[in-house]
């Protein structure tokens, strides 16, 4: 018997240590987690190094080129004499070597804008990274706040559980002293089955949630996730809020409008280069040369420096390139890039008034859950005390277990409510707070 009581204490004591080894997540830990595994972060993130290559190139069309080149050649048959300029019938080698390079001194400022719109390009990509790191933080809280929900109901399921369980006990033992009756007994009996199924099923709602979060998370299925528990409801501010000082708030600090907002004006640098390919570009060019020459006959020439030095040859041009037609290319471009840049503005103007139907729609939300908390915790605390007159009352046999069993579970739903308003509340708060600059994982 000893060895059984043993074995049986091991077996309920080593779960419960590997259980509390198992790391407990925060809601910023869970955020971390998720933007740092999220497959649509990374792609951004290559997405910006483009952008950054794409301005280094912008930057290097200011400079002027510089290319290198050498050859190497060999005549056979009549040719001219390197020596003596006279034609000749022999085989001749021939080696040269050229350093040239040139620049644009005016091309419609096509390249300025060039080196704008690849810089707004930049921009515009970090602003983009920065919305999917905030799309996946509040797509992550939502999950978060539902597993704390359900977590919470598991919670007051289980202490429903537990007073109906004493209630049985309490009142089977009553039944026996023929103080209550045996349909009485049989409702208390059913009130206790209720809450033990009750029970089960926030359990699986509990652990649907936690499946959910895994997945937005990219945690691997196989891992353990174990869900900080927040016991304290943070207090619900009396603050009324407003729609429009959140709009303000938001154009200038939402990373979803500042994208929006320079996909405009990089639009209209697009333009502006298709502008700039219409006006006459002008370029200079500048170069050296010098080679190197003897027949193949055996005939003797001079040494290879001596030729480098006679045979040196340097000049600079400047060239104007005016278009005048090149199928209607340029022209259908240009106009391209303008109905591109109304495109850009109407979807500009769409999401700011997506944004402000947000914020009206969050300030609703906060507005009235902060009222309805309020409410809900007055219902509650009301509940709980006709609920303890009503347990008196069954116990002197004042009202039958129905009565006992109705009072119970509005008890329940109340408690239940309160917690939902709680963290919806807390949720569409931070989510008011984002639009306003403000991002915080507290609880």
């Amino acid at each position: 018997m000893k060895k059984i009581a043993a074995l049986s204490l091991m077996a309920v004591v080593i779960p419960l240590g590997v259980f509390s080894q198992e790391k407990t997540w925060t809601l910023e830990e869970c955020v971390e987690y998720a933007i740092l595994h999220n497959p649509q972060h990374a792609r951004q993130e290559a997405q910006n190094e483009i952008y950054r290559y794409n301005q280094q190139e912008a930057i290097g069309g200011f400079l002027p080129s510089l290319s290198v080149g050498t050859g190497v050649s060999m005549n056979f048959g009549r040719g001219v004499d390197p020596e003596t300029n006279t034609y000749i019938s022999t085989s001749t080698l021939g080696n040269s070597y050229d350093i040239y390079s040139s620049i644009t001194l005016f091309d419609g400022f096509a390249q300025l804008y060039r080196a704008k719109m690849a810089k707004i390009n930049r921009l515009k990509g970090e602003e983009e990274l920065q919305a999917i790191k905030d799309r996946t933080t509040f797509e992550v809280m939502e999950i978060f706040f539902n597993v704390l929900y359900y977590k919470g109901t598991v919670k007051l399921a289980e202490q429903q559980l537990e007073e109906s369980a004493r209630n049985l006990k309490k009142f089977r033992r009553m039944e026996e002293l023929g103080l209550k009756s045996i349909p009485d007994l049989a409702e208390i009996q059913a009130k206790e089955a209720e809450d033990r199924f009750l029970l089960t099923r926030q359990i699986n709602l509990y652990n649907l949630e936690i499946i959910k979060l895994k997945e937005k998370m990219s945690l691997p299925v196989d891992e353990g996730l174990l869900v900080k528990s927040y016991e304290q409801a943070p207090p619900i501010s009396a603050e009324v809020q407003s729609a429009a000082e959140a709009y303000q708030q938001a154009r200038v600090a939402l990373p979803k409008v500042l994208a929006s907002a320079r996909s405009v004006a990089a639009t209209a640098m697009e333009y502006k280069v298709a502008r700039g390919q219409l006006f006459p570009r002008i370029s200079m060019s500048a170069g050296f040369s010098t080679g190197f020459s003897r027949l193949t006959d055996g005939t003797p020439y001079m040494s290879f420096s001596e030729q480098l030095r006679l045979r040196e040859g340097s000049y600079v041009s400047a060239s104007l390139s005016i278009p005048l037609f090149s199928g209607f290319s340029r022209v259908s471009e240009l106009k391209r890039s303008r109905q591109r840049l109304i495109i850009a503005q109407h979807q500009h103007e769409e999401i700011l008034r997506q944004v402000y139907s947000e914020i009206e729609q969050a300030v609703a939300d906060v507005n009235g859950l902060s009222d309805e908390y309020a409410h809900a915790q007055k219902r509650s605390a009301a509940m709980q005390s006709a609920h303890q007159m009503n347990l008196r009352k069954y116990e002197e046999g004042l009202i039958d277990a129905l009565a006992l069993t109705t009072s119970s579970n509005r008890l329940l739903n109340s408690r239940v409510e309160e917690l939902h308003t709680n963290l919806k509340y807390q949720l569409k708060y931070k989510l008011l707070s984002y639009y306003k600059g403000i991002l915080n994982y507290e609880l």
